[in-house]
């Protein structure tokens, strides 16, 4: 049966009967009929603008979708690419006149299609790399450190460019080869943070610090920074202890078990430090965290008091670029004289509706001159594990970034997202560009403490092309 997905013939209003369970038959079938196939999500969809087929716009996948759970198209491996290949970068719900929540129906199909497999015996999260990687390191900082350790002496010492030099990485599998091609510069995070940061000044808030797991193993920089913006803005900053990986790693692969678990622990991790909100600082983790109400109703339906909870605890989620622009951020007055690009982080921008923000604040620093870029919100290749699971497509989204970087000439981009960040420095890296990528409460926070970027960038001469 064709997977074509162009010109779909008229469909049933209603979902047809089915005697066994169905993938995605859980979804709420009204959300298949939002989408009227317009087709205006066609150009903002990453996949579709590099391969053109219809079966990789949001439109198709949502129709490919449907048509299995109509029961009028089998679940076939070459079906199966198609929905795979999505990023879930969500730039189709920005584009939509007609508010599809594509994000509630792939989600919930990846979860159900992964419960299938693993009924028939043959899930593909259980092969080593979602075993012992995605899902057994990535999700644990402790654990990630440790194995970052040698990594961090091998770029002291030069030996990871004359690993590369020799050849000798090319002996790794190749997902862990893209690991070591996508780790950044590692810059020394500092100790833990403290379980409390007081205010500066006036007291103006009471706030809870989301650190995650990949994000506090590689870029603890950046949540000292955050924590010491929140301060200079009048916010007391807690620390939870008990807090964990926000569980995204496991959802969007379909592990919906492991993921609710990771939910349930940090609801009553924020619930007890008794805040006026939680910030986050990396655009993925804030959008699972503030989609964990929608997951309770996807995934225990009939438990009224999981879902308040859950519900509950996203209502507290700001991402701290959003936090600071409604409390009203106090001026910094450090001067820094850098020309940058912003990339907007397509689950900021997308996913938490959340724009110029980020763009407000950093207008706020004396002498940062933001200039524009072409694409700004297209994705970058990343999408979490995406440029580990799918190194082709990734690369050529990475690939189109890149160009659109190089043309604007900037010594530095700025970016909310760690995946993002590591995607494009491992691209300059790559391309031999020496450009810094920092997040936004980085240069905040350089600017209040009145210092610069790290050398060579502060006042260094724009990207020649």
């Amino acid at each position: 049966m064709s997977t074509t997905a162009t010109s779909p013939p008229a469909a049933p209003r209603e979902p047809p009967a089915v005697s066994a369970p169905t993938v995605g038959s859980e979804i709420n079938y009204e959300k298949f009929l939002d989408c009227v196939h317009c087709g205006l999500c066609t150009a903002a969809c990453p996949t579709y603008l590099e391969t053109g087929d219809e079966n990789n716009s949001p439109r198709g996948r949502i129709y490919l979708m449907r048509s299995v759970v109509d029961g009028r198209l089998e679940l076939t491996p070459k079906v199966e690419r198609h929905l795979d290949l999505c990023l879930d970068c969500r730039a189709c719900e920005t584009a939509c006149p007609s508010g599809v929540q594509y994000g509630r129906l792939i989600e919930p199909f990846r979860a159900s299609q992964r419960q299938a497999e693993a009924a028939a015996g043959d899930a593909k999260n259980r092969d080593w790399f979602h075993r012992w990687i995605l899902y057994g390191l990535f999700p644990y900082a402790k654990r990630m450190r440790w194995a970052l350790a040698p990594a961090r002496i091998a770029q002291q010492l030069g030996l990871d460019r004359f690993a590369d030099r020799i050849g000798l990485t090319k002996l790794l599998p190749l997902r862990l080869q893209r690991m070591q091609r996508l780790l950044p510069k590692m810059i020394p995070g500092g100790p833990e943070l403290p379980e409390f940061l007081p205010a500066i000044g006036t007291r103006r808030a009471r706030v809870a610090l989301f650190t995650g797991c990949v994000a506090d193993a590689v870029f603890r920089h950046t949540h000292w920074a955050t924590a010491r913006v929140l301060q200079q803005n009048g916010c007391d900053v807690v620390i939870p202890r008990s807090q964990v990986c926000c569980g995204a790693i496991h959802y969007h692969s379909g592990a919906d078990a492991p993921a609710l678990a990771l939910a349930r622990t940090n609801a009553a991790a924020f619930d007890a430090a008794e805040v006026d909100a939680v910030i986050v600082n990396v655009a993925g983790c804030g959008s699972m965290l503030k989609d964990y109400g929608h997951i309770a109703h996807e995934l225990e339906p009939e438990s009224e008091a999981l879902h308040q909870s859950l519900a509950g605890c996203a209502a507290k989620m700001r991402d701290v670029s959003e936090f600071l622009a409604d409390l009203g951020i106090v001026p910094p007055t450090g001067e820094i004289k850098l020309r940058a690009v912003y990339h907007d982080a397509c689950h900021l921008n997308h996913a938490q509706k959340i724009r110029e923000q980020p763009r407000d604040l950093l207008a706020k620093i004396p002498g940062l001159e933001l200039v524009p870029i072409a694409e700004p919100d297209i994705c970058c290749g990343a999408a979490g594990s995406y440029n580990l699971t799918e190194p082709e497509m990734s690369d050529r989204l990475a690939e189109r970034k890149l160009n659109n970087i190089r043309a604007a000439k900037p010594q530095a981009v700025i970016t909310g997202n760690v995946g993002c960040s590591m995607q494009i420095q491992a691209s300059l890296r790559q391309a031999g560009l020496d450009v810094w990528v920092a997040h936004p409460m980085e240069l905040l926070d350089l600017s209040y403490r009145g210092e610069q970027p790290p050398a060579p960038y502060g006042g260094a001469k724009e990207l020649q092309s």
